[in-house]
Parts: structure tokens; C-alpha cells; sequence
């Protein structure tokens, strides 16, 4: 005997509703392997030390992403000098810090008023 294949009717009780997920593109830099010591600690490979300016003393945020850990460079005050440059003069900003110093400043009796 032959058996047909039927088709089941697709109904909206059958429907699978996918969410669209963005996979970010590998990096074309080969990937390293590293070894984690009894402490936690690891060696960052030399290349991406120099490509990402990690030099020692240089903080590295840990993010748990969920798939995995995300090391990242951890941004400082001079790293955002410059960042707003056009939107104001030297005058302006010093005039606007001086401003607020004043309002946050703790030896200031007048403030606590």
C-alpha cells in the first residue's frame, strides 16, 4: 500500500512566531586562546594590549553579555577631552564649571543656606 503525504492546514494555533536577532559579525582578527591561573587572572594577547591601548594599570569593565564575557576598556576623564570641542569657548566652559564648583563646594558656608 502507498501512503500519501498529506498537508496539515496551517491554523493560527499551529503558527511558530520567530523574534528577529541581531548576531553581531565576527571579528576577521583570528581568535586567541588563553589560560585562566588558579587566581582568575589571564594575559591579554600583545596584539589587541596595542590595539586597544590596555596598557598595565589601564581598567577593563567585565560585562557578562550572556553568551559570554566582555572586556572592556574602561573610558577616564582624558579620554573625553575634546569630546564636545566646538560646542562652547574655553571661556564658556570655565564660566559653567565655576558655577557649578561653587554650587556643590562643602567649605562653602553659603551654600548650606
Amino acid at each position: 500500500m502507498e501512503s500519501k503525504a498529506t498537508e496539515s492546514p496551517v491554523t493560527e494555533e499551529s503558527e511558530i512566531q520567530l523574534e528577529e536577532i541581531t548576531v553581531p559579525k565576527r571579528s576577521k582578527a583570528k581568535e586567541a586562546v588563553v589560560v585562566v591561573t588558579k587566581k582568575g587572572q589571564t594575559t591579554i594577547p600583545v596584539k589587541l594590549r596595542r590595539k586597544y591601548q590596555i596598557e598595565e594599570g589601564t581598567k577593563l569593565e567585565v560585562i557578562d553579555t550572556g553568551d559570554g564575557i566582555l572586556l572592556k576598556r574602561k573610558r577616564t576623564f582624558w579620554d573625553m577631552a575634546g569630546a564636545y570641542a566646538g560646542q562652547a569657548t574655553v571661556e564658556e566652559v570655565k564660566a559653567e564649571l565655576d558655577k557649578m564648583r561653587h554650587e556643590v563646594d562643602p567649605d562653602d558656608e553659603q551654600s548650606s543656606l
